[in-house]
């Protein structure tokens, strides 16, 4: 506390040396195009070197705030911004820098700047000489050619494509010293390098020969943009206002895009923003992905109310969940853990799709979903979110950003929401979703001083208490459910978290950095479903430390490690006590190759897993561009990870299947841990439609499980099984999408699934049920322009075909509580108004499932819920029929 207080004060004291040191300084903001976290770092880098003190930059509203003393003309610095490609109020960039821009940078030009004078890329200063090159590498090279031919100090400076000498001339001169320059590779204004020496330099400093001196080297702008990354596709970066620079786990960035692939990235990484998370209702994460076309969300279980995702075809379990690149829906949060991230406390969120770095664990098989909580604000700011439905759903939350010093900011995250209608749409006496209530808090403590020490911290603690009723209208949750007749549930949970992560980059060496990643977990649950209990708790401690370097050059990158991982489980079902700890010490490495076309990123992992033995986990990923537009991915991959068989099937709990587990010598339930392989290949294709930039993405995935735990619902209905596999088990997964702007503000995405998922069951293969195998999806997304207020229109709408998936086996049944093989095929509307008024104000009416589709039977033998035909875990489509819901944001 003592420290925190101190903290406080430093803080007001350097404000307030701030505001005295202002006095001499002029602020001014100025309308400046860009697109991304690249743009942004570009804009800010570029007027910070043409003489701006600060300068801040905001993606959302297209502003430039400079600070400057009162001998810079903010003019110069808007022109030096134009060279760089980006378009603003006073200078307009030339065609050919803005063509030279990476793809993400291209913004739309549809406002016209004044016109840029053509000029030279900078006034040079005495000793000060034109020098070619791209990248970090370059610098180090021609500082150092230049010290060895007798300089006595050599700056090298990347965007204006000069070095600045420092010499005694009755030692040197110039001319031997850009001679020597010439020799290792690098053209400048007096000398040629030779052709043999010049094709002999790693692939990143293959600068363009072509350009005029004067003139910006459109490669400086990519590779500034990696330097500040210094991490490849599979660090899941995401972005905030401020684009801190990156160290390992510590501070991330990405695109500011609604949802874009990044090029440069060799996976297949999808970065979310939450200006697509505004385009539906988003309660929570689980809401989330309602306007993406990657993710299947399937519908709530009638008793219980829990959503689950799925991804390649296969269950949320084997997707990797994190937050803040930390493990986070796992083990006994797997059922509930996606109602436990509030959709407005989310920053952004990163998809991958296929294997994902080893750095984060040994988990993903599918993929990884990682969500980044609100951080950072150019000011400080706090937003206050109304939400309610028609059918006693409502909730409220308040976030807010604030700075403490200039190293120091803060956030707090308060989230509540209740649940109080008894929604009953289809007349079977159950609620439709469980009523009761969530308070959910976090504190967020940041320390950035990368610029200056090397150092950044980030530090976060969360509370979440949820307490929910479900079962029969009319059901006393307060009543022992043997002394009243009508069936209920109840679920109540706690979770308390506490994380930190810490980085230093090297001194000189911004390719260099070590991050330490620590977090501790507690997790209990007590539920009952009608006559069963089960209640649990667990204790999770996970760290990780991570250092990256280069070898040789930024061609050659690596990443190094080792990571602790303790889940201490304490469950009961029924009157069985399950315990277990798991201990998983491990190391991996990680080498990504960089050329001119290409990127390879290789990575081992080995865990020593107390119960399920040694693991090797390799991935692979490789990324061909045939050319800027035209790109191809391939990945491989192994995961392991333990199967939670209560925890991850409580939507079967209320039924009343006996569960049984066929145990096999197995070290966790008597099982052996869960191995696969996924492999993929991916086409993305850019090309301009409409005059406007459209991409298509066509993917394929295929798992194969070395070891599975099955939970095989066929082998009578009165029964839950779980044993290892015997045999084959195996997911396809085919996904084409195609997004295209047809006009200004209109934004189209298109997509068509098609899986093929089977397994070896005890009695013969089948096909995984609840899992269609044809969906489509239409996503519409219309904005009107802004007026002079910042106010404007967002009208969006999502179409979710869904074809017949296979129900699990009910023949056995009396034919009145039997389901049919299959499904019907359905189709899910969603769609949202959105008003803007200006900046602070915003209100939005939406509407899910507004074809009002649902299934009729979601509960077998709701009559008699304590018979032995009655099974609530038999959800395949939407069981509420049509809900509106209207919300407020309101920015202080």
């Amino acid at each position: 506390m003592k420290l925190y207080i101190s903290r406080i004060v430093l803080g007001i004291f350097l404000l307030s040396a701030q505001f005295i040191v202002a006095q001499n300084l002029s602020k001014n903001q100025f309308k400046v195009k860009g697109n991304c976290e690249m743009c942004k770092e570009r804009i800010e880098s570029t007027a910070k070197k043409a003489g701006a003190k600060e300068a801040r930059y905001s993606i959302n509203s297209q502003t430039l705030t400079l600070e400057t003393d009162s001998n810079v003309s903010t003019d110069d610095i808007l022109k030096k911004i134009a060279e760089g490609g980006h378009d603003n109020e006073k200078f307009k960039s030339t065609d050919a820098a803005y063509e030279a821009l990476p793809g993400c940078c291209h913004y739309e030009r549809d406002v016209q700047a004044s016109s840029a004078e053509n000029h030279d890329h900078h006034s040079k200063k005495e000793n000060e000489f034109y020098v070619k090159g791209n990248c970090e590498s370059c610098k180090a090279r021609i500082e150092k050619a230049a010290k060895d031919a007798g300089a006595d100090s050599a700056e090298w400076n990347a965007e204006k494509q000069t070095v600045i000498l420092d010499f005694d001339p009755s030692k040197t001169s110039a001319d031997k010293i850009l001679k020597k320059i010439a020799d290792v590779g690098h053209d400048n204004e007096k000398y040629k390098s030779k052709d043999n020496t010049y094709k002999n330099l790693p692939s990143c400093c293959l600068y363009d020969r072509e350009i005029p001196f004067g003139k910006a080297n459109p490669k400086v702008h990519f590779e500034e943009g990696e330097k500040t990354e210094h991490s490849d596709h599979n660090d899941h970066n995401s972005s905030d206002e401020n684009n801190e620079k990156h160290i390992e786990g510590v501070t991330v960035t990405g695109s500011k895009a609604a949802t874009s692939l990044n090029k440069k990235e060799a996976g297949l990484v999808f970065n979310i923003d939450r200006k697509e998370l505004l385009k539906a209702a988003c309660c929570n994460l689980s809401e989330s992905f309602e306007t993406n076309a990657t993710v299947d969300v399937s519908f709530s279980n009638a008793v219980t109310g829990t959503k689950q995702l799925k991804m390649l075809g296969l269950d949320q379990k084997y997707t990797s969940l994190t937050k803040e690149l930390l493990p986070e829906i796992r083990g006994l949060a797997s059922a509930y853990g996606l109602n436990f991230i509030p959709g407005r406390w989310i920053e952004s969120i990163q998809l991958t799709k296929g294997g994902s770095t080893v750095t984060n664990g040994y988990e993903s098989i599918t993929g990884q979903i990682n969500t980044e909580f609100l951080k950072n604000a150019e000011k400080p700011e706090t937003s206050l979110n109304l939400f309610a439905d028609f059918n006693g759903r409502a909730e409220a939350n308040i976030t807010s950003v604030s700075s403490i010093d200039k190293k120091w900011s803060q956030t707090f995250l308060l989230h509540g929401n209740g649940t109080f209608g008894n929604t009953d749409m289809n007349d079977d006496g159950f609620l439709d979703r469980p009523k009761g209530t969530q308070i959910n808090a976090a504190y967020l403590l940041n320390y950035n001083d990368l610029e200056k020490s090397g150092f950044g911290s980030h530090f976060g603690i969360n509370f979440i208490k949820d307490e929910r009723t479900a079962g029969q209208v009319g059901f006393n949750k307060n009543t022992d459910q043997k002394e009243q007749s009508l069936y209920g549930g109840g679920i109540d949970i706690s979770r308390f978290q506490v994380w930190n992560k810490t980085g230093y980059v090297f001194k000189g060496k911004p390719y260099q950095s070590l991050g330490w990643m620590n977090q501790y977990t507690f997790h209990q649950q007590d539920s009952f479903f009608g006559l069963r209990n089960y209640s649990g708790k667990q204790h999770t401690y996970y760290s990780n430390l991570i250092f990256e370097s280069i070898l040789g050059n930024t061609n050659h990158k690596y990443k190094a490690g080792a990571s602790f991982m303790y889940d201490g489980y304490d469950e009961t079902y029924l009157i069985n006590n399950f315990k277990r700890n798991e201990i998983v010490p491990g190391i991996f490495a990680e080498y990504t190759l960089t050329g001119l076309k290409y990127t390879l990123v290789a990575g081992a992992r080995a865990d020593f897993h107390n119960l399920a033995g040694t693991q090797f986990t390799p991935r692979l990923n490789f990324k061909y561009d045939f050319t800027p537009q035209t790109i191809l991915r391939l990945s491989a991959g192994r995961g392991f990870r333990t199967a939670n068989v209560f925890a991850e099937s409580q939507q079967y709990f209320a039924s009343n299947r006996n569960i049984q587990i066929l145990q096999n010598g197995g070290n966790i339930y008597g099982l052996k841990p869960e191995i696969a392989w996924n492999y993929g290949a991916s086409l993305q294709q850019e090309f301009k439609i409409f005059g406007r930039k459209s991409t298509i993405v066509a993917d394929f995935f295929r798992t194969d499980f070395q070891d599975q735990v099955l939970a095989d619902l066929d082998r009578s209905p009165q029964q839950l099984t779980f044993y290892n596999l015997e045999g084959k088990s195996f997911a396809n997964s085919f996904q084409t999408q195609w997004d295209f702007t047809p006009f200004k503000n209109f934004d189209v995405r298109l997509a068509y699934k098609y899986y093929d998922v089977q397994a070896d069951y005890l009695d013969g293969r089948r096909e995984i049920p609840f899992m269609a195998k044809h969906r489509g999806f239409v996503n519409l997304a219309y904005s009107t322009n802004k007026n002079n207020n910042g106010g404007f229109w967002s009208f969006d709408t999502t179409l979710n075909w869904v074809g017949k998936q296979r129900l699990p086996n009910t023949s056995s049944n009396p034919e009145e509580f039997q389901l049919p093989t299959y499904s019907e095929s359905y189709a899910v509307l969603n769609a949202q108004i959105s008003r803007n008024f200006n900046k602070k104000i915003r209100a939005y009416l939406g509407g899910e499932n507004l074809t009002s589709y649902y299934q009729k039977n979601a509960i077998v033998d709701f009559k008699n819920p304590f018979g032995n035909y009655f099974d609530g875990g038999m959800v395949y489509a939407p069981i509420m029929k049509a809900n509106l819901y209207v919300g407020l944001d309101v920015t202080f």
